[in-house]
């Protein structure tokens, strides 16, 4: 999930550019994985899901660092805004599509044997 691969097979990209802070490019996916032919989109709306993962992951964010800010950092509450505020906006790209890596990991399985350079050729010659 880290790396943009394909939930299935672990192969093919998810997402067009491989660089989350490409800000033109931010939602542009691949529509099926081009080593196990995933389609990533199950139905129209389908990621709409995903807004709930990236809430949780900000959430999680949010208050690791409160709880640090209350307990251990001796920081100014204005600071302490600024920071969370400014994080928060660095890290929107990545929680994005975390969030919808995530998302798709919840409804596709890892299948180990979809994981070799050979299923993308078996795959072709059976379509042909």
């Amino acid at each position: 999930m880290l790396f943009n691969k394909c939930p299935q097979c672990h192969q093919g990209q998810v997402f067009k550019s491989k660089n989350p802070y490409a800000l033109g490019q931010i939602f542009d996916m691949h529509e099926k994985c081009d080593h196990c032919e995933l389609k990533y989109e199950k139905e129209t709306g389908f990621f709409y899901g995903a807004l709930y993962v990236s809430y949780a992951l900000t959430s999680g964010w949010f208050l690791t660092w409160f709880i640090l800010y209350l307990t251990v950092l001796k920081w100014d509450t204005l600071y302490f805004a600024l920071f969370i505020a400014g994080t928060l906006v660095v890290l929107s790209p990545l929680a994005i599509r975390w969030s919808r890596l995530i998302w798709l990991n919840f409804f596709y399985r890892y299948k180990k044997e979809l994981n070799n350079s050979n299923h993308s050729n078996h795959l072709h010659n059976l379509t042909h």
